[in-house]
This record gives C-alpha cells, structure tokens and sequence, in this order.
C-alpha cells in the first residue's frame, strides 16, 4: 500500500533548484521573478511538507544541508521533465514544427556527428536547432537541470541520477609525444598536458597510464584538444588524444601516434522526457551514421 506521499508543489521544487544555482538567495529570486520573502515563505513550506530540514545557518546565509542532496535531484528531475511537458504543449498549440537543444563534445561536434548535423538542417528548415559544445560533464549538468535535450558525449564513469544513455561509437584514444621523442617504454612517457582534473577523458586515460606503469606527472591541462596538441608541438609534454585531433596536416605530433585505449561515446536524455519527434529524429540520424 503506497504511503502518504508530501503535497509538494512544482513551484517550490523550483524554488530549490534556483537557491541551489544562484550566488545569492536575492539572485534565485530575481530569477524565478519573486521576492525574497516570497522565496523563503515557499522553501520554508518545502521543508514542511517534505519533513527535513534543508537549510543551516552560516553567519546571515542559509546554506543547503548535505541531508537535501536527494531532494534537490528530485527536484531538479521534476522541474527538468515538467520544462519539457510544456515546451511540447506551446509546440502542439503554437502549431511549431519543434526545436532541438543539443550538447556536443568537440569530436562529435567537427567530426563524428558533422554531417549528420549539415543535413538535418538541410533537410528540416522547420525545426530550430539550438547547438552547445562544452565537456562531457557539463552538458550531462545541463542535460540534467532541463537545457538540453540531448548529448552526445563521453560515457560517464558512473550512472546519472535521472539521464539515461546509449551507446554511440567506440573512439580509440592515442599517445603522441613532442616532436623528436621516441614512443619508448611507458616508463619513459611524460609529463603530459590532458584535459582538466574532473573530466571523463582524462580519468579514463589516468587510469590506463598507470595501469601500465607510466608515471601521470601533469604539466599543463585545456579543455581544447586543439591546445594541447600546440602544447605537444611546442615540446611542454605528452597527450592523449583521439587520433583525428592529435595530428596535424604537415605530420604527426607523435611518431606514429600510437594507440592507449578506446572510450565509449554514448547518447544521453533525461529519463521519463516527453518524446520530441524532432529530437527522435537527429538522434536516429546519428545512430545511422555511425
């Protein structure tokens, strides 16, 4: 027999989400266009219904407590899958063919998805495609908080609460040294310029260099492939790059480029969204052009 469930209100919900992101308490509520009081009036009510206690003093700020992290995902699910509900529905109203907000990390963006990308814009005039390219972990945030509607990105390392995901290509991942630099032994590979501490990739290739003895002494880190490749050219360390970024049109940054592992790029929605045809359709696009 299902329990008393909390009258919660989506309002509220949002309310949470937009105290979560906002520097201020009086910046979430100019962006959820109420007043302060009014704000907190709707977050003290939250805190009833639910029976938790969300926020603790610090000096005159009220900060979340670690106890509200599964209210605010919930939150975050809630108000994400009720943007989308109404976006269809002004869509159907409004007699809209659709729009598309779709996240890209920069491989699939200039190379894996680029012509599928060129001829659903030839094709479907109609629809509005809307395209941010940014890391892995960023657009699932976004992907999360109700931006995006899809995500071609890196595979996570874990399961993300309210996004599901599919497969979409396996990518090799190669090794290139500075010019003049033999690929010897793992032993001998470094320092290296990867991607920022955090991102998917990097911990990815972390793992397998030291699985393999290589010693990971990080000299610089870009979340641009284009930037550490120059880094490599101008002899500051190694990288780890999907091959297509790692070299350049007159040779190779590495003898070779010699391969260190695959990663899985994957497809990610939010879990329960409404299903959008023009989003069904890019999407199938891509599953058939890879």
């Amino acid at each position: 027999m299902r329990g008393n469930l909390p009258d919660l209100s989506i309002r509220q919900l949002e309310y949470l989400v937009a105290v979560a992101d906002s520097p201020t308490w009086a910046a979430a509520a100019a962006d959820v266009g109420v007043s302060p009081s009014a704000l907190s009036q709707g977050l003290a009510e939250l805190e009833r219904r639910v029976g938790v206690k969300l926020f603790e003093a610090s000096g005159r700020r009220r900060l979340l407590r670690s106890a509200a992290i599964p209210v605010l995902d919930h939150a975050r699910q809630v108000v994400a899958l009720t943007t989308d509900l109404a976006r269809w529905s002004d869509r159907l109203r409004t007699a809209q063919s659709g729009s598309v907000r779709l996240g890209l990390i920069d491989v699939a963006a200039v190379a894996h998805l680029r012509d599928s990308l060129r001829r659903f814009r030839t094709d479907r005039h109609d629809v509005t495609l809307t395209l941010t390219v940014a890391p892995s972990r960023r657009l699932l945030d976004q992907l999360i908080d109700g931006d995006l509607d899809a995500v071609a990105c890196v595979e996570p390392p874990e399961p993300r609460p309210g996004i599901v995901t599919e497969p979409l290509l396996t990518e090799g991942l190669h090794v290139f040294a500075p010019p003049g630099q033999r690929l010897g032994p793992p032993e001998e590979w470094g320092p290296w310029v990867l991607f920022p501490d955090g991102s998917h990739t990097r911990r990815l290739v972390e793992d397998h260099l030291r699985s393999l003895g290589a010693s990971v002494v990080v000299a610089a880190e870009s979340h641009q492939p284009d930037v550490l490749r120059e880094m490599v050219l101008l002899g500051m360390g190694w990288t780890v790059l999907p091959e297509s970024q790692g070299r350049v049109s007159d040779g190779d940054a590495a003898p070779g480029g010699a391969h260190l592992l695959d990663r899985q790029l994957v497809l990610a929605r939010r879990s329960g969204a409404v299903s959008d045809p023009a989003v069904d359709e890019l999407l199938e696009r891509f599953r058939r052009s890879t």
